[in-house]
């Protein structure tokens, strides 16, 4: 799982950030899902090292310009391009209004099939590999959070173990494979645990924005590896935050250190704090580690791999 920040600015872009939009690479099933389309993010994807053909899923929070206003374009050029199999789009209601108006106005058809599923909170797309969970946050308008969670995994089979034991192969690997217990032919009795390494857990996202710190927020945080967070302000723009409930960086820690994330990464930053202004993004940073030491700040075509923690049996 690699993450890849394409906008990381709040509502307008600045010279060196585009509007929200936050790739996840999944190289495993060779699929890019995205999560909202500000402006240009099509522009950012041709940029950067993703592949577009490999788009499969779009996660919407929310329907405020600067994080759709992207989206027609974006599905327009893949009909073009002609290399997309087909896109599951997820996102509050009046999302599917939204495109089909656009498309009906722009004469725009899509060469390959578009679904697009209105959310609710709990689950709302589940494979053999992840589970995805939508939550609602405290906006201006309807707006949800995401949570990606990678199923856990058996360790690592030990065949040479497997052989040494003659175990005979065969079906009787996948069983052991799985951890599960077998009794052989000549009345052994094999746990599979026993021949596979550490449990591979699961990794798990979450991307918030945009938002007041809320305890939606908090519940899709829980135990991840990675919390994507919407932090526009700084904490002495605290009264402009709770009037547009958006927010400031100590309440990104605080939700961060409230959900036991491991990592916390700020995005979605007002330009205001441009460099040169009074207070800048190096200020937001020092303010959320305060709270949240495990911070970071994402900036356009930053990626991060994210990392797998192993159970030890």
């Amino acid at each position: 799982m690699q993450i890849t920040f394409l906008g990381t600015s709040s509502g307008v872009p600045t010279r060196s950030r585009n509007v929200s939009s936050v790739a996840l690479r999944l190289p495993q099933r060779a699929e890019l899902w995205l999560f909202d389309c500000g402006e240009g993010t099509q522009h950012q994807l041709l940029r950067s090292e993703l592949k577009m053909s490999q788009l499969s899923r779009i996660f919407i929070t929310h329907l405020h310009g600067d994080h759709i206003f992207g989206l027609m374009g974006l599905l327009a050029s893949c009909g073009l391009a002609g290399n997309v199999e087909k896109v599951d789009i997820y996102g509050p209601p009046g999302l599917n209004d939204y495109i089909h108006a656009a498309s009906r106005y722009s004469h725009t058809h899509f060469s390959y099939p578009i679904k697009v599923h209105t959310v609710r909170p709990g689950v709302i797309y589940e494979d053999k590999e992840f589970t995805v969970t939508c939550g609602l946050l405290h906006h201006r308008i309807t707006a949800f959070g995401y949570r990606v969670a990678e199923k856990d995994r058996a360790g690592r089979f030990d065949v040479e173990k497997a052989q040494a034991l003659q175990i005979p192969s065969g079906p009787i690997y996948g069983q052991l494979k799985r951890g599960e217990t077998v009794t052989l032919a000549d009345g052994r009795v094999i746990n599979g645990q026993e021949l596979c390494g550490p449990t591979e857990i699961g990794r798990k996202i979450a991307y918030c924005t945009d938002t007041i710190y809320c305890e939606g927020a908090v519940e899709l945080a829980q135990d991840v590896d990675i919390l994507i967070h919407e932090a526009t302000f700084a904490h002495q723009d605290a009264d402009m935050a709770f009037q547009r409930l958006h927010s400031t960086t100590t309440m990104a820690a605080q939700t961060a250190l409230a959900a036991a994330a491991h990592k916390l990464i700020m995005t979605h930053f007002s330009p205001r704090y441009a460099p040169g202004n009074t207070v800048d993004l190096k200020d937001l940073l020092k303010e959320a580690r305060a709270i949240f030491p495990r911070t970071e700040m994402a900036y356009d075509f930053m990626t991060y791999d994210v990392p797998r923690r192993r159970e030890n049996n």
